[in-house]
């Protein structure tokens, strides 16, 4: 299962870059803008971590905090307020961790798999088929042995996996690894990484049943 991450952030941009980045690692991830549907969600889904800005719109980070760690849900800050009073009252409520921004979302991702190992909550295989991936490790293995993958390799299976069921176009797939791991990426670089990627993983790359293809639209893994 991955790991199910609830923002509470009402910066629409860093709302939809921040899932995007997440989702492309592994996580679930749901976000709520304010402290009302914050607590709705929690009280109808079950999380491993909230992300939460202190200043909201609708009511505070503060009490968000509260009502996930009264539910021993783990909670890192997000917040542009880098003073004192701020950190310490949301470090003494409990709160994991205390991200400053504007962050680096390397490092965001390093706190948020540090906090999830702490708590127990580290459950990150996802698992399709013969195919499993230790998002933690950056391990990938194939009947129960591993495979080695470049890095654009590996972003792309994470891609396919965290997109299970859905045709994803080449635009869509190049927007997704654009520039991972300082590699220049383009149409026919794709068509390249998707040719290694199926001849790593595919019982017979000649005849591909895991990544198929759709043919005029795109890829898709799963059903």
């Amino acid at each position: 299962m991955m790991p199910r991450i609830l923002l509470v952030e009402d910066d629409l941009n860093i709302v939809a870059n921040l899932t995007e980045f997440l989702r492309s690692e592994g996580f679930e991830t749901d976000s709520a803008n304010g402290q009302s549907l914050a607590v709705a969600k929690m009280e109808e889904n079950k999380y491993d971590m909230l992300l939460v800005d202190i200043s909201l719109k609708e009511g505070n980070g503060f009490a968000v905090c509260a009502a996930a760690k009264a539910r021993g849900i783990p909670v890192i800050f997000l917040s542009a307020s880098d003073d004192e009073y701020s950190v310490v009252t949301g470090l003494d409520m409990g709160a994991d961790d205390y991200v400053s921004k504007p962050f680096r979302p390397r490092e965001l991702l390093s706190r948020i798999r540090n906090v999830l190992r702490r708590s127990g909550r580290n459950q990150t295989t996802i698992e399709v088929d013969n195919i499993k991936v230790d998002t933690v490790k950056g391990v990938v293995t194939k009947n129960g042995s591993e495979i080695f993958l470049s890095a654009l390799e590996y972003k792309l299976l994470l891609v396919f996996l965290n997109n299970r069921g859905v045709i994803l176009s080449r635009s869509r797939l190049l927007e997704e690894i654009y520039d991972i791991a300082g590699e220049f990426v383009n149409d026919n670089t794709l068509t390249v990484y998707i040719k290694r990627l199926r001849d790593k993983i595919e019982d017979d790359p000649q005849n591909p049943a895991f990544i198929k293809t759709v043919r005029g639209l795109g890829y898709k893994v799963g059903d």
